[in-house]
């Protein structure tokens, strides 16, 4: 017996899945992961084998869709792509589109024929979608009507479906009722001769985005990992702002079709629309990236408040003081899962672990391994600095490009820098490549970015390394302020130098309106660098 099979049954019994059911239903549920894996596909097939009628996922109109319904349309639109636009086992269908749930169906799509899915960014410019069709080598592009303009330069032998296309795939082909009257659960589609892929793009906020190919789990160890520390049920209803098409959306969108949870959607972010809808659905859970837990305490807390019990956040800093913030409003119900897409996942922080200590990336969930490593793979001792390298059963299969990263005994390098306290937890200092050395000093901008976002005038910050004739890098802050509120460069400079050594004390303090972020929110930093051009 595996070491770790009473550690996940338990786990699961915890968190309501092995709860008993109608015999007939359970089967149904096993044999539809026996024949379809853990992908997208298969998650959907016995979530719609167990609760077919249960409420899958909400969009922003409040119009509901059964997993029975969800698991029918995204049939129906394989059986469309494969007919119509020759959608084979082994070709890559780009997906680009806002969070509703077209989109999830055109993942599931994509799954059942044995397609690979490429998550494209909604925030990419036309030339760079150009750019990504070639190198993934797109067969298809499905996309949202507003993005319309954004494709018409792909070539031609991309072949473009919009929404109204979309809808027209996916009405093509009906579903034949049972005798008297009763909806069959969908089938006609076999298991393909390959498993589908989803391909995820980084995020590019330092250059060109890259696909990296994302395994399908292979058994129930990846979500134990995730719900056990953050402890979500099955038949949870759950709000997924996080962009679907990022590592974390994507990974909330396989947890909740794991627990047979009901999703709630809105295509786009609004901090009061989230609110009301969280209200309104009576949600138990936010996934959410940092700066929106930012937007959601800059608008009034609506009454009643919302029934939460996990708000989980990721993809990018958890910016100091935020979480206690947050759940000083709403209650010690904030995790902050730190990981990257190469790596899916590292650590997990706690309420508890936040209050204690706000800043930490947490500890590794079970069945993950950490390790700080120097240049020359020697663990580093307790608290000092190295390479986190990361270790579990999801790291990416490598980019598309053939490329992969360093690794170690195992573990994957994540490019970051950071230190494991005397407790286990994990702080995590920033990327290797933006420390910088000014006049002979190691600096880390997000230590200097930590402290800054304290000032209660600070409405968000980004510290980065600019090029100096003297010290050959120095630091420059770059800040959007609150509202009605004021802070000079010097008040800044002070508080820095109060707090840490002179060589972290910024030289250049810039006030702007707002900092360029990308759709996941995370800061451009090259459109920051561009003030120094």
């Amino acid at each position: 017996m595996p070491t770790d099979l009473p550690f996940v049954v338990a786990t699961l019994i915890r968190r309501g899945l092995l709860a008993p059911g109608p015999p007939v239903r359970v089967a149904a549920q096993l044999n539809a992961l026996r024949k379809w894996g853990f992908s997208l596909a298969g998650e959907l097939r016995q979530a719609a084998a167990r609760d077919p009628g249960r409420v899958a996922v909400v969009d922003q109109d409040g119009r509901e869709t059964s997993y029975a319904d969800l698991l029918d349309r995204a049939e129906r639109l394989a059986r469309g792509l494969r007919s119509v636009a020759g959608v084979r086992a082994g070709d890559r269908v780009g997906v680009l589109g806002r969070n509703h749930p077209g989109l999830i169906e055109t993942m599931v799509a994509t799954t059942l024929l044995g397609a690979d899915a490429v998550l494209v960014n909604t925030g990419l410019s036309a030339g760079q979608l150009v750019t990504v069709a070639g190198e993934q080598r797109l067969r298809v592009l499905v996309h949202d009507t507003e993005f319309t303009d954004r494709t018409l330069g792909l070539p031609a032998e991309v072949r473009r479906i919009d929404e109204r296309q979309h809808a027209e795939l996916v009405a093509g082909a009906g579903r034949a009722p049972r005798p008297g009257g009763r909806r069959a659960i969908p089938g006609g589609l076999r298991p393909p001769p390959r498993d589908g892929r989803t391909i995820v793009l980084t995020s590019g906020t330092t250059g060109a985005p890259k696909g990296a190919q994302r395994r399908n789990p292979t058994g129930f160890g990846p979500l134990v990992s995730i719900i056990d520390p953050i402890p979500l049920h099955v038949r949870n209803r759950i709000m997924i702002a996080a962009p679907l098409f990022h590592t974390w959306g994507y990974a909330a969108l396989q947890v909740s079709f794991a627990l047979r949870a009901t999703i709630v959607l809105h295509r786009r972010f609004d901090p009061a629309g989230t609110l009301a809808a969280l209200v309104a659905h009576r949600c138990d859970a936010l996934f959410a990236v940092p700066v929106m837990l930012q937007r959601l305490l800059e608008v009034p807390p609506p009454h009643p408040r919302p029934p939460l019990r996990v708000v989980a956040v990721s993809g990018s800093a958890l910016p100091g003081g935020l979480a206690n913030t947050f759940m000083d409003a709403y209650g010690d119900v904030v995790y902050n899962l730190y990981g990257s897409t190469e790596v899916s996942w590292a650590s997990i922080a706690t309420p508890a672990d936040l209050r204690a200590h706000p800043t930490t990336a947490g500890r590794p969930p079970h069945g993950t391994r950490l390790a700080i490593l120097d240049d020359e793979g020697r663990p580093v001792p307790t608290g000092q600095v190295g390479r986190i390298f990361v270790g579990n059963g999801m790291l990416f299969e490598g980019y598309t490009s053939g490329a992969g990263r360093a690794s170690h005994d195992g573990l994957l390098d994540t490019g970051d820098l950071g230190r494991i306290d005397g407790d286990g937890r994990l702080f995590v200092d920033g990327r290797a490549d933006d420390m910088i050395v000014s006049g002979g000093e190691n600096v880390f901008p997000a230590e200097v970015e930590d402290l800054i976002a304290r000032l209660p005038e600070v409405r968000e910050v980004a510290v980065l390394g600019v090029p100096d004739d003297e010290y050959g890098q120095r630091l420059a802050a770059f800040l959007s302020l609150h509202p009605d509120r004021t802070l000079d460069a010097d008040a800044v400079r002070d508080h820095v130098r109060h707090h840490l050594a002179r060589f972290s004390v910024p030289r250049d303090v810039i006030f702007v309106s707002h900092l360029p972020r990308n759709a996941t929110g995370k800061v451009l930093a090259r459109e920051l660098r561009s003030h120094y051009d």
